[in-house]
């Protein structure tokens, strides 16, 4: 089982939840990295597919839309993670990405929707 390699859009880019990623010894890369600032969210769900990577968005209706229009389409991506954007801290952000990676491989990710909050209760 490998561990969750992520892929964080153009919403959820924010050094210091960068740096703090890294830190922590996560495989992390933004859009920005790559060049694909700008680029619409499925070009980005077809990059992080093709790149085996996790996507992690605050932009939740369009990502539930990909998600669903995928698994009625037979598609497959490498899983996609959402929260609300404004609503959590940098610090809680780190922890429930920490948690998430921790609780689920690569391979169980596939073809999933998740969203942060589930790995922010106690």
């Amino acid at each position: 089982m490998s561990r969750i390699c992520l892929y964080l859009d153009e919403d959820t880019i924010q050094n210091a939840l960068v740096k703090a990623l890294q830190n922590a010894d996560l495989d992390v890369i933004t859009v920005a990295d790559v060049g694909m600032l700008g680029y619409p969210d499925e070009e980005q769900l077809i990059w992080s597919t093709e790149h085996k990577r996790v996507i992690y968005s605050f932009n939740i209706g369009d990502f539930c839309r990909l998600h669903r229009d995928y698994m009625v389409q037979g598609k497959t991506h490498r899983g996609i993670i959402l929260a609300p954007q404004q609503q959590y801290s940098i610090g809680q952000q780190l922890t429930g990405l920490l948690k998430l990676v921790a609780a689920v491989s690569a391979e169980e990710m596939m073809n999933q929707l998740v969203f942060l909050n589930s790995y922010l209760r106690n």
